[in-house]
């Protein structure tokens, strides 16, 4: 799973948003998730998996080489499932630890 969701994460920073249109498999959240991308890969078993990023499209102005996409966390789920509000707050505690850091903490 994990290859096919860097593939998906290196098509969006070759073309990014929004020319990229992601084909389902990069979306933009939305309510309390605003601010934050999906990567969708389905596995055996129906199994969900997700990879949470944000965007970095000023990354030089906070450490970076340059506009980033910045993978915070995955999860899974089972089939036809969805994750709850706790399993969303753990990627928006994440992302805003990331976010407090200057220069951000990034492992290449």
């Amino acid at each position: 799973m994990a290859s096919r969701m860097i593939a998906v994460v290196k098509a969006v920073a070759d073309a990014p948003p929004p020319v990229f249109s992601g084909g389902g498999k990069w979306e933009a959240m939305h309510g309390i998730m605003a601010g934050y991308y999906e990567v969708r890969v389905d596995g055996p078993q129906r199994r969900h998996y997700r990879l949470f990023c944000v965007l970095e499209r000023d990354g030089a102005a906070v450490g970076l080489g340059g506009p980033s996409i910045v993978l915070i966390t995955g999860m899974d789920k089972a089939f036809r499932s969805i994750f709850g509000s706790e399993d969303y707050e753990k990627v928006r505690r994440l992302g805003e630890e990331y976010k407090r850091r200057i220069p951000r903490s990034v492992a290449k």
